[in-house]
């Protein structure tokens, strides 16, 4: 059974691993540096769909599809999935999964989802609840854009804190035993505060949540930055991720040396016009899932921290005048 590190860390006693992942992108994407990696890409963003929404959706049927013809498994032989979306009430996941017929647990985490869902279904393996689960997350750029920020058709300038939401998906099959990247330790994230109101500054909202939530970590297991291979932040952007590397120093630690985000990598940041870089729960999720995911199966990286970081805002709390309260959810994996 599970049992606790500390105040805050769950360590898993039972042998969970992610045994195959599937990442799956947009025509953005593809042009970046990590393109050659995904499973699956799209030159139409829209999918073939009628909508923005639909297309999302689409992104989560094509990740599940491709994982499980990877795992040579069929929808009945998943007990259960946790998975979210950007998406108003997680429209994206319940619509784009419903036709599989599997147990679902609809999660929103914001940006934080894949580390969510992640955490969610290896306890549930763990506790003996389940045999197979699935961890699905997407995002879509226009989507996003059109239900946070304003009408993708309206042009509006982009600001240079502003990042840009990735159009991608993952899918990441967990189960109890056998070979795969072993999931560790998982810490929930704390919501953050900074009264931030700018939903074009979220790097700048996320990072005093991941900085927390490293810190608990290492104070619960003992352990220090340098033990890792890769301490990996979801979406912090190249703002997020400078003050999140100050915020560390602040409290003795340095992750300058072993430290990467997915925001940073996804896109060629100067080349592709992206301001600060890439955002949206799918950034994590296509990126760990894929690029990430290839090098632990191959063990090039053999220990490392996965923090997807979220920011909790919906349009109603913008309309409302309030801040953006962040959190930031971790797990540990190891190569086998």
């Amino acid at each position: 059974m599970a049992k606790r590190n500390g105040k805050y860390t769950v360590e898993l006693t039972n042998g969970v691993v992610i045994s195959c992942s599937a990442g799956v992108a947009g025509k953005k994407e593809k042009e970046g540096p990590l393109g050659e990696y995904f499973d699956k890409t799209f030159n139409d963003d829209r999918m073939g769909a009628s909508s923005w929404e639909k297309a999302e959706s689409a992104l989560q049927t094509a990740a599940v599809n491709e994982l499980l013809i990877k795992a040579r498994l069929t929808p009945a032989d998943i007990d259960i999935m946790f998975a979210g979306d950007l998406l108003a009430q997680c429209i994206a996941s319940s619509f784009g999964l419903r036709d599989f017929g599997i147990q679902l647990y609809g999660q929103y985490g914001a940006c934080s989802t894949m580390a969510q869902t992640l955490s969610a279904a290896a306890v549930f393996i763990d506790s003996g609840a389940a045999e197979r689960a699935l961890a699905v997350t997407s995002s879509h750029f226009c989507s996003a854009e059109r239900q946070f920020r304003m009408p993708v058709e309206y042009g509006g300038q982009r600001t240079p804190t502003a990042q840009w939401t990735v159009t991608g998906a993952g899918a990441a099959l967990l189960t109890k035993g056998g070979r795969g990247v072993a999931v560790k330790r998982v810490t929930a994230g704390r919501m953050r505060d900074m009264k931030i109101k700018d939903a074009c500054n979220m790097g700048a909202a996320m990072a005093p949540a991941a900085a927390d939530t490293l810190i608990r970590f290492f104070s619960d297991t003992g352990t220090t930055p340098e033990e890792y291979d890769l301490v990996l932040t979801g979406d912090l952007g190249l703002v997020g991720t400078q003050l999140l590397k100050e915020l560390l120093r602040s409290e003795g630690y340095d992750i300058t040396k072993n430290h990467s985000d997915c925001g940073c990598m996804i896109y060629d940041i100067k080349a592709q016009d992206v301001h600060a870089g890439g955002s949206g729960c799918g950034c994590c999720a296509s990126v760990f899932c894929s690029y990430i995911m290839r090098r632990l199966m191959s063990r090039e990286l053999r220990n490392i921290l996965f923090i997807a970081t979220g920011a909790l805002m919906s349009p109603t709390s913008a309309q409302q005048g309030e801040s953006i309260p962040s959190i930031a959810h971790l797990v540990q994996l190891s190569s086998q």
